[in-house]
């Protein structure tokens, strides 16, 4: 009986999936990157360059049994999936983890699909952001104010800016967790202007030095020396355009059931940022719905129903730092969702950008 599971995309929820699927079936895990990217260390790694290999782990060490395909999905049908190259890749099952796109530096350039690649537009853009010494970040959600406080932890002088035209930092927390931002992005000296959206983004490529002045729609002036893009998400999905798999919502994602089944297919998965649910495209929760996944196919390749289920937590949570010391938290705890300290922020995800966690899932510790 075969015993093929593909799985395209091999980010957090990817990769996940691939590594607890790997004793159990045959994997085949899709992805045009020579390396898995730990996202979440990226700001840092434009800060610090000499920190930026850490956020790699080649796939070379990720399965045992499995197969990686350096190649990159274009089209899907629920008996396998069809790549850029003309390789086909027949599968019983099928995961779709593909996540999105977001501007660089949160993530490397879509174009750099190997690490020294990756690696060396890191280096390139820390040259030009140590030369100057303000810094205007367009957009205050998560990953604005993390470069802002990584920025900061490297340059303690430097002017940071970050304007967005929401009136609120993270809307939709708890009270307490957005005071305790607000105070410390005050202490490093971070000037955060909301309500403020700019008239015209600035006529110098994000990431490129080059001293400009630009206008808010509050009426304000910002003069700055190089600029960062912090907002727009894309989620990865083109290779469904066609249509032959299932429909896809304004959005770009796809509807799936408790199970995490795309709806019409008891075998076809998907997870992560390209699944239609109701919450925060985060890392944390693709790895939440890996490990759905992974139980339920398991449990079809013994001959037993799917019977793991995924719902949305009812309250966000998230790990914001500022820096390898500071930053906000929400977490989910027995009495209720409450909000953390910057030290077990620092503890479960600031020291080290979750470093560790994945050396032990690659085997590279």
């Amino acid at each position: 009986m075969s015993r093929t599971v593909a799985v395209i995309g091999g980010g957090y929820g990817g990769s996940a999936v691939a590594k607890a699927l790997d004793s159990e079936a045959d994997v085949v895990l899709i992805d045009p990157r020579d390396a898995f990217v730990n996202a979440a260390g990226s700001l840092r790694a434009l800060a610090q360059p000499d920190w930026a290999s850490n956020m790699f782990f080649s796939f070379d060490t990720l399965l045992t049994r499995g197969k990686v395909i350096r190649d990159r999905a274009v089209s899907v049908d629920p008996a396998g999936v069809t790549l850029a190259s003309g390789e086909r890749v027949e599968a019983d099952y099928v995961v779709l983890a593909t996540g999105s796109d977001y501007a660089y530096p949160a993530k490397p350039n879509a174009g750099s699909t190997t690490t020294s690649q990756a690696l060396d537009d890191l280096r390139r853009t820390h040259k030009e952001l140590a030369d100057a010494q303000r810094v205007l970040i367009v957009g205050a959600g998560p990953v604005g104010l993390e470069l802002g406080g990584e920025i900061k932890e490297v340059w303690s002088t430097k002017q940071v800016t970050i304007v967005d035209q929401a009136e609120r930092l993270l809307p939709g927390f708890l009270p307490e967790m957005r005071e305790d931002l607000h105070r410390q992005l005050a202490e490093l000296g971070i000037e955060v202007r909301l309500g403020a959206g700019l008239r015209e983004l600035p006529p110098v490529a994000p990431g490129q030095a080059g001293t400009f002045t630009v206008a808010t729609t509050g009426g304000d002036e910002i003069t700055a020396d190089i600029w960062f893009r912090a907002f727009g998400v894309q989620v990865n999905s083109d290779y469904l355009a066609d249509g032959k798999l299932t429909p896809r919502t304004a959005r770009g994602t796809v509807a799936v059931t408790e199970n995490l089944n795309v709806e019409g297919y008891r075998h076809v998965y998907a997870l992560g940022d390209i699944t239609d649910l109701a919450e925060a495209k985060m890392a944390g929760y693709a790895m939440q719905h890996a490990e759905i996944v992974a139980q339920n196919i398991i449990a079809q390749l013994g001959g037993e129903r799917a019977t793991a289920t995924y719902a949305p937590a009812p309250d966000p949570m998230i790990l914001l730092p500022l820096g390898p010391r500071g930053g906000v938290g929400q977490l989910p705890m027995p009495d209720g969702t409450a909000a953390v300290t910057a030290d077990t922020v620092s503890q479960y995800k600031g020291a080290d950008l979750f470093t560790g966690r994945f050396a032990e899932q690659f085997g590279t510790a």
